[in-house]
C-alpha cells in the first residue's frame, strides 16, 4: 500500500478511501508504541460509529489501546485473520493488519485528516515534547 495515498488522525489511525468507504489501521508510529500485539477486539459489522468513536480495542504485551473510528459510518467488515495472527498489525501495519472497512456517512470528515507530510509533521512535534 502506498501510503501517500492515505489520510491520518490524530490518534495515529490511517484510511484508505474507496469510494465512500474507507479502510482503517493503525500507523507504523503506533505499533510500534503498542509494542507486540496479543490480540485484537473487532467491532461488530453493522455496528454505527461515530467520529472519535472507540472502534477497537489493541492489546498488546505493553497496554490495550483503543482504536478510534476516524470518521462517522457504519462497519461494514473487520479483518477476521487478526482473530488467529493478532501479529500482522505489526508485522504488515499498512497491509494485511488492516483492522475494519467503515461505509462512511459524512465523507466531509475526510477532509478533517492529515495527508502524510502534515502527519509526517505531526510526529516531529509529538517527538519534540
Amino acid at each position: 500500500m502506498v501510503k501517500e495515498n492515505l489520510l491520518y488522525s490524530k490518534d495515529h489511525e490511517w484510511v484508505l478511501r474507496e469510494g465512500n468507504a474507507v479502510t482503517v489501521g493503525i500507523t507504523d508510529y503506533a505499533q510500534h508504541e503498542l509494542g507486540d500485539v496479543v490480540f485484537v477486539d473487532l467491532p461488530a459489522v453493522g455496528k454505527g460509529l461515530k467520529k472519535g468513536d472507540p472502534a477497537a480495542n489493541i492489546e498488546s504485551v505493553k497496554a490495550v489501546s483503543d482504536v478510534y473510528s476516524p470518521v462517522t459510518g457504519k462497519v461494514s467488515d473487520v479483518n477476521a485473520k487478526l482473530g488467529d495472527h493478532p501479529e500482522l498489525v505489526n508485522q504488515d501495519p499498512f497491509g494485511d493488519g488492516w483492522i475494519f472497512k467503515l461505509s462512511v456517512d459524512q465523507v466531509s470528515e475526510l477532509d478533517e485528516l492529515m495527508d502524510l507530510k502534515k502527519y509526517e509533521e505531526y510526529l516531529k512535534g509529538i517527538a519534540g515534547e
